[in-house]
């Protein structure tokens, strides 16, 4: 038996104003038990969005809410092994999951305000 679809859902993340420089800001798409978590991240005008799970064991970037980069704000860091991601790209480069790259989260800015577009997990 085949399971429906789950639909495409839109959720208002924020305004782009309300993110520092460099910023992040977590998000959930979907409701009850799996919901698609993500989160934004603000470089100077480019916004960037990406599922938060790590690359190496699968678990949530972050400790702290909200809380995804290096001290220097230059690059996503796991708070768990250290894993190393480039903002821009999602891409691992340090850590245990070095070559491997964070699952991408569309989004769209409208009207200054950030919108991040996914299916829930189930």
């Amino acid at each position: 038996m085949t399971q429906p679809e789950v639909p495409l859902l839109e959720v208002a993340v924020g305004s782009i104003d309300e993110l520092e420089d460099p910023g992040c800001r977590e998000f959930s798409i979907g409701e009850g038990d799996w919901p698609l978590r993500g989160f934004v991240v603000r470089q100077g005008n480019a916004v960037f969005a990406y599922q938060n799970n790590c690359m190496h064991v699968g678990h949530p970037l972050n400790y702290k809410p909200d809380s995804f980069l290096t001290k220097d704000g230059s690059q996503i860091i796991c708070a768990s092994h250290g894993a190393v991601y480039d903002i821009e790209s999602g891409q691992c480069t340090a850590g245990p999951c070095r070559g491997k790259s964070l699952r991408k989260v569309e989004i769209e800015i409208r009207d200054r305000v950030i919108y991040a577009r996914g299916r829930a997990l189930r």
